[in-house]
């Protein structure tokens, strides 16, 4: 079994390169692959030209917050669904990454923010407050939270978050230009220093999560069987939250809403990882990357030379892998 893990993480980790190749290669402005690579190398001679700019300047730090993006939101999700014992949890359906939306919509409304480094706080606050305003929502009434009151609840919040956004950007549509394709969910013509602003929060995510996998799978038998084998519940769910939080406040911050990510995944990988958190974790990291990247080379391909965003393009890959998975795995 575990022979078999790695040859397919290895396989996945191929794909996420080829895909990364794809992503420099492939863009409004055909370039042959020499001239990428000697932009890459730096063996081209120019670093003023165009061609060089586009490569070094645009499609490297677009690849790079795609594969930071689609990581930090894939690993959300199946902590997500760790810690509610939900398999429908996903940071989009239990208003995470509205909440992160409409703080930045409220930023970007009154505060006149339009750059990554003055509302990714807002985003992580916004992620903080959704979350703790859904579990608070589905916990009252008789019999406390459970996974169905969880997912109605955080759909509500959801709606009602993303309603309150767009009324924001379309009360100040001059101020929203700026942020325009953000909030349709996109990974190109981010800020300058997007990539090294998020990636200390994606990584901080990514690394509290795994350490917090050992004890996921005992939370996977219930709390009190958790508690007598010796895990601290409150504390693996607290770990597994701040982690949440990073993640999709961070990613929410740079590409925008993105959905899909985070619910399909967990479940696709499942195939070959099994529900051992430590695997699973891993393989959402490179398969929501993998995902996300695939996603944007499509949306960069339907309408050349113009670009269909990610944040559109994921619903209709996305939709149809998740209905197959759903078909063919009575788990679901």
């Amino acid at each position: 079994m575990k022979t078999r893990r790695f040859a397919a993480l290895a396989v996945a980790l191929l794909v996420l390169a080829v895909l990364g190749v794809l992503s420099l290669a492939i863009g409004s402005a055909h370039l042959p692959w020499s001239t990428v690579w000697g932009a890459l190398t730096g063996t081209d001679g120019d670093p003023s030209a165009i061609d060089h700019i586009t490569v070094v300047d645009v499609r490297v730090p677009r690849t790079i917050i795609g594969v930071l993006v689609g990581a930090g939101l894939g690993v959300a999700g199946a902590l997500m669904q760790a810690i509610t014992r939900n398999p429908l949890a996903d940071p989009g359906i239990l208003g995470v990454n509205a909440g992160a939306g409409l703080a930045v919509a409220v930023g970007v409304a009154y505060l006149g923010l339009t750059e990554i480094d003055q509302f990714i706080w807002l985003a992580l606050v916004g992620a903080v407050v959704a979350a703790v305003l859904v579990g608070a929502i589905s916990a009252r009434g008789s019999g406390g939270s459970s996974p169905l009151r969880l997912i109605l609840v955080g759909v509500a919040v959801t709606a009602v978050f993303n309603g309150v956004s767009q009324s924001l950007s379309l009360v100040n549509p001059a101020r929203f230009e700026h942020v325009r394709f953000w909030g349709v969910g996109t990974i190109a013509d981010r800020p300058p220093g997007t990539v090294g602003f998020i990636m200390p929060f994606i990584v901080v995510g990514l690394v509290l999560a795994l350490a917090s996998a050992r004890s996921l799978n005992a939370l996977a038998l219930g709390d009190d069987v958790a508690r007598a084998i010796g895990t601290r519940v409150h504390t693996t769910r607290v770990v597994g939250l701040v982690a949440l939080v990073l993640l999709c406040g961070a990613a929410t911050a740079a590409a925008g809403p993105i959905a899909f990510v985070g619910l399909l995944v967990p479940h696709a990988v499942r195939l070959v990882s099994g529900v051992d958190q430590r695997w699973l974790l891993v393989f959402s990291a490179v398969a929501g990357s993998a995902l996300l990247l695939a996603a944007d080379i499509v949306g960069r391909l339907v309408v050349w030379p113009a670009e269909l965003q990610v944040g559109v393009v994921m619903p209709v890959l996305g939709a149809p892998i998740l209905i197959w998975l759903v078909r063919g795995r009575a788990t679901l």
